[in-house]
């Protein structure tokens, strides 16, 4: 948790200081946090009373904590913190059988009012911070709850109090938090809502001046601060018609291209593929966190329905469901493997160069899962070990990108001849918007200099407003359905507002009238070819299914929508024109099965993205994406 928040604050805080908001140097408030409290060490001798026949070792337990606090900041970097508070560290003790074979439980409410003075560090002078410093603690509550059952029917319950217990306490602690504005910049009253993390280490934490009991907790929590600053005089915004400077009539042109009518959103059915890899990341051959993995309670209840769960409504969200399903590849093998007791898998670990026998054991960590879990019978399932994959991605001498080409060779390729086992999965139809609905919008410069930015204003007939943008490439595409929205038609005022280099602002005015087309009677089909890095002329290996299977659902009149894509990896010329050859090879397999179909009407379009990341079907972050943007994607429009 520590480690995600002071992620967070990078992330968060590359921006400099908000300088206009006014910065108080006290501030007052309160926290409310939750203690995570880990027991290790030793206890026994509870008081002069009772003894436990066997010791309590560890525990863990959830307390709340509370506190006042003040924080002096002079600077924009650093300054000091004082928290007052009530901190519970009560717990569980770990069950114990004594010698009787009898269990025994101890329970404590162990509580301190706290002092606890830090340093407070903000890094990049931004809400991110941390902190470090002591902590003092007053003990309020020394009881606990200690069971014997010998008898369950007269079980010995004891409620009392420690001995020996150190009324004062002192250790440490390190945090990191996060300060949000919740106040207007210029208001005198500052009010921050702050969540923070910290970690209290166990060394001064040792409750009691005998046995070996020590303490150590994770602290989750949200502060709420008022602060009172001096007010500022800032620079009134210089009045529009300063900056309103318009060159030249023709130095700055803007045009756009929009289609007659926009086709409404769609439907789509998708055929989602299941890659046969699973990657693992450097120097590990443990399955990777991203893949999920499941108990056997689990995997008995698992089923591939699960994945119909209701269409997401955008582009992210459909990209983020498929890899859902491709994550779960090994789910599915395992359940289609206990549904076909006959099928066997050969596993084929390769390790990118780290030898054949640390690829054997990436290959033995998918078979143990799914012997583990699944309870698969070994005998099914045969690993081999390699130092390459028999299609590797690196070539020998490559010097390009070479650690993701690795990334990509470094995997446990699935091989069965029992094809139903990864077989491609059918999900439940989603919405998307035809690329047919998008709107070309462009500005030229004159003096050859492009507008540093620029941004679109659409107004209505009844008045109502919206902005698109802004833009820094000459050439960009707004979709025609957000811009009507669930109108059949409108007439818009477009009113583009770019900003030159030299700050000055030109303004162009134009208008534009869009019509919706009619509704689609049913939904679209989807399906995706896969290729192999720097491949095309794979896609013969897919004619069957694209002449067997995808033809024979294109109606007459119909139309066929086919894009190319690539991966980030190599140069990005050499990618459009191969995601083009591509996209141009399934063109051809399909217009020849459509004409020996007997299909009329059918228009088929193509086009090739290369590794254009806007049109990408996923991100490049892991290799099983990029594997899965060496893709063709073919829809099927029915005719209106």
């Amino acid at each position: 948790m520590l480690s995600l928040l002071l992620l967070m604050g990078f992330a968060l805080s590359m921006q400099a200081q908000d300088t206009e908001r006014i910065q108080p140097k006290f501030w007052f408030g309160a926290s409310a946090a939750g203690n995570l409290n880990l027991y290790t060490g030793t206890t026994q001798t509870l008081n002069a009373g009772l003894k436990a026949p066997a010791a309590f070792h560890d525990g863990m337990g959830l307390g709340a904590y509370g506190s006042f606090l003040i924080e002096y900041r002079p600077d924009p970097v650093w300054g000091l913190m004082l928290n007052l508070g009530y901190d519970n560290r009560g717990g569980n003790f770990d069950r114990k059988m004594s010698p009787c074979n009898c269990p025994e439980d101890l329970y404590t409410g162990l509580s301190y009012l706290t002092i606890e003075p830090s340093l407070r560090i903000a890094p990049f002078k931004s809400g991110f911070y941390l902190y470090l410093g002591g902590v003092y603690g007053y003990n309020a509550n020394k009881g606990f709850k200690y069971t014997f059952v010998r008898d369950v029917n007269n079980p010995l319950i004891v409620n009392s109090e420690f001995s020996d217990v150190n009324q004062h306490v002192f250790s440490a602690q390190v945090g990191a938090g996060y300060d949000i504005p919740l106040s207007a910049k210029t208001s005198r009253t500052q009010v921050n809502l702050s969540p923070f993390v910290s970690y209290h280490p166990y060394f001064g934490q040792e409750p009691r001046a005998i046995e070996s009991w020590s303490v150590s907790k994770v602290r989750v929590g949200i502060a709420l601060k008022f602060g009172r600053g001096h007010a500022k005089e800032f620079p009134a915004a210089a009045p529009e018609e300063v900056v309103a400077v318009v060159p030249a009539v023709n130095e700055v042109e803007f045009s756009f291209d929009a289609p007659s009518t926009i086709p409404l959103r769609r439907e789509v059915n998708e055929t989602f593929p299941i890659r046969n890899y699973v990657f693992f990341d450097e120097g590990s051959t443990e399955i990777p966190s991203r893949y999920v993995k499941l108990n056997k309670e689990e995997a008995n209840q698992f089923q591939e329905e699960l994945f119909m769960e209701p269409a997401p409504k955008d582009v992210k969200g459909r990209s983020h469901r498929q890899l859902s399903v491709y994550y779960n590849v090994l789910n599915i093998l395992g359940k289609r493997m206990v549904e076909n007791p006959n099928a066997r898998i050969t596993l084929i670990g390769s390790s990118a160069g780290k030898g054949p026998v640390m690829g054997r054991e990436l290959a033995e960590s998918v078979k143990s899962y799914l012997v583990d879990v699944f309870g698969i019978n070994p005998s099914r399932i045969t690993t081999v070990g390699r130092n390459q994959p028999i299609i590797a991605s690196e070539r020998p001498g490559g010097t390009i990108d070479v650690d993701l080409l690795r990334d990509g060779d470094r995997r446990v390729d699935i091989v069965s001849t029992m094809p139903d086992l990864l077989t491609p999965i059918q999900l439940t139809a989603v919405p998307v918007d035809p690329k047919e609905s998008m709107i070309e919008f462009k500005t030229a410069s004159g003096s050859n200099e492009p507008l540093k930015s620029w941004t679109l204003t659409f107004t209505d007939e009844s008045g109502v407003v919206q902005n698109f943008g802004p833009f820094t490439k000459e050439k960009e595409g707004v979709s025609g359905n957000d811009i009507l929205g669930d109108r059949p038609s409108g007439t818009y005022e477009v009113v583009m507002t770019g900003q030159k280099k030299d700050g000055s602002i030109v303004k162009r005015t134009s208008t534009l009238h869009l019509v919706h087309g009619a509704a689609p009677k049913e939904a679209n089909l989807r399906f995706s070819i896969l290729f192999e890095f720097n491949k095309s002329k794979s896609v013969a290996t897919y004619e069957k299914f694209l002449s067997e299977t995808v033809v024979p659902l294109v109606p007459n009149n119909g139309s066929v929508i086919i894009h190319g894509h690539t991966d980030i990896i190599g140069d990005e010329a050499y990618n459009l024109k191969l995601s083009n050859r591509r996209a141009n090879d399934a063109r051809a397999i399909m217009e020849s099965a459509l004409s020996k179909a007997g299909k009329k009407g059918v228009k088929v379009s193509v086009n090739g993205f290369g590794e254009n990341v806007e049109n990408a079907p996923f991100e490049n972050k892991f290799p099983e994406e990029r594997f899965y943007n060496r893709t063709v994607i073919i829809e099927i429009v029915p005719s209106l």
